[in-house]
């Protein structure tokens, strides 16, 4: 879809917004002046996860010893010599990693990938509150409700990043004695998923053992509720870039929504150094074109996100335009409206436009 004719048709939507979120404030503050507004509005749908990956990571931490579950297509304990590329999706905040790894079968199916080619991870962040329906070794990591999602430390098992989590997986793919003809890695996401792609994206530690390796990176972003920025410059009304007034949200600038008190893993650079990795990642952007409804149930709805407009639509081509304004000498991104789809983590990830990025199998389309 072009770019430029999806800007134009959405304009009015979004002075439209622009306004109501205007008077929205003024009821607020006059009915109650002093609100406090939560960065994470996700906690009245946690729920104990069915089914807990079989696979195990062992992690040796400073902290101590730890352990990690997720789903794998082959056997990474021993050598792979036939495995080029290896796909990692990170599921939503249901944690449901089983449901990924199905999503990421029928899409490397649907690409027509090699299965003995190509390996498959679906890491699973556990919440704290699994432990109550399911029996777990204290040593296996997992998380306060959805820290996980924004690279903050494990509340059990050992204080370690989520981030970190996934700096060991490629720690893992970059050992040449276990996947000595991998070529290819990507991380993709879907909703809360991407979520976790896009920041860890921004504050990856150790792609260069990949990077040194010969082994190309690349990210799908699909349709999360709020992205990384990194100055406090917001969408506008015409979905431009523009200084945003923090009386009506003071913690707008806040991570995982901007670049104020930023956790540990992400808080040993600059934002300004944050910022030109980032641009230089492959990052490809994708957003169901139905996925505009500023009231469904699963949108982060806290001040911090409806900063970044009202709904995930207009919240993406937002941060694309901002993107694009911040490096006109152009960026190693790409954003595309998949036509006709809403939120819908299986249509979006065997949507044309991921297959390419996941399998570099055909195109995106525009």
């Amino acid at each position: 879809m072009n770019l430029k004719a999806w800007r134009e048709t959405r304009s009015s939507k979004a002075r439209k917004w622009v306004a109501l979120r205007a008077l929205a404030w003024v009821v607020a503050s006059v009915a109650a002046p002093t609100v406090s507004f939560a960065q994470h509005v996700y906690e009245a749908h946690l729920h104990p996860v069915a089914v807990i990956a079989p696979a195990r990571m062992q992690l040796d931490t400073p902290q101590g010893a730890a352990e990690f579950p997720l789903y794998l297509s082959a056997d990474w304990n021993a050598p792979q010599p036939r495995i080029e590329r290896a796909v990692i999706v990170i599921h939503g905040k249901l944690r449901n990693a089983d449901v990924y790894f199905g999503t990421a079968e029928k899409a490397r199916d649907a690409a027509g990938a090699d299965p003995a080619a190509t390996l498959l991870v679906a890491p699973q962040f556990l919440a704290t509150l699994d432990t109550r329906v399911h029996s777990v070794p204290a040593d296996m990591l997992r998380w306060k409700d959805n820290a996980w999602m924004g690279g903050e430390s494990a509340e059990g098992g050992v204080p370690l990043s989520s981030f970190a989590v996934l700096d060991a997986i490629v720690e893992r793919l970059a050992d040449r004695r276990l996947f000595p003809n991998l070529k290819h890695v990507t991380f993709a996401g879907h909703s809360g998923g991407a979520q976790v792609v896009q920041r860890y994206a921004v504050a990856a530690h150790d792609l260069r053992t990949l990077a040194d390796a010969g082994i190309d990176v690349r990210y799908v972003v699909s349709s999360p509720s709020s992205y990384a920025y990194f100055d406090a410059e917001r969408p506008d009304a015409q979905g431009r870039p523009a200084r945003f007034d923090p009386a009506q949200c003071p913690s707008f600038d806040d991570w995982k929504y901007g670049m104020q008190a930023r956790p540990a893993y992400v808080n040993d650079r600059s934002p300004a150094q944050l910022e030109a990795a980032y641009v230089q990642r492959p990052v490809t952007y994708l957003v169901g074109g139905n996925d505009d409804d500023p009231k469904h149930p699963v949108l982060d709805r806290s001040c911090a996100a409806e900063a970044q407009g009202a709904e995930r639509v207009a919240r993406a081509e937002g941060y694309f335009n901002y993107l694009q304004a911040r490096h006109p000498e152009g960026l190693n991104q790409q954003f595309h409206v998949v036509p006709g789809v809403g939120h819908n983590g299986a249509r979006m990830l065997t949507s044309p436009c991921a297959l390419a990025t996941m399998f570099g199998t055909g195109s995106c389309t525009k």
